[in-house]
């Protein structure tokens, strides 16, 4: 079954940088699309940004500004997450997410399938 394992995040300072890596294992074919969200006490799971199976298109949420890149390395089988210029706002418990390995991209938690446990990312 498909397994997703979330590291790379800490306790930080603001304006400095972290990278958050999601190790994929169990997909039985490769044309799946990846997503990583973020999600604080009391609200919903927020979308980040999502990167189709070659790792050529992306798609990120209007509220991170340019500041997060999402990339991927299938060799590795590994998605990233780089984090930039961070801000106390970003504070959440972030998780990396698993879609139906159909070929599309998708931006909603509903649409995916599979999610690894979070790594928290706090920022002072």
């Amino acid at each position: 079954h498909v397994q997703l394992v979330e590291s790379g995040g800490g306790s930080v300072q603001a304006g400095v940088s972290l990278r958050l890596a999601c190790t994929v294992s169990g997909y039985t074919r490769r044309s799946y699309c990846m997503g990583w969200f973020r999600q604080t006490p009391g609200k919903a799971r927020e979308a980040i940004a999502a990167i189709d199976s070659d790792g050529i298109l992306a798609t990120y949420t209007d509220a991170i500004q340019g500041r997060f890149t999402v990339s991927r390395d299938n060799a590795k089988s590994t998605v990233y997450l780089q984090l930039n210029s961070l801000k106390s706002e970003d504070t959440a418990l972030y998780y990396c997410a698993g879609a139906p390995p159909n070929g599309l991209i998708y931006k909603w938690a509903y649409e995916y399938h599979y999610w690894g446990q979070g790594t928290q990312v706090t920022v002072s």
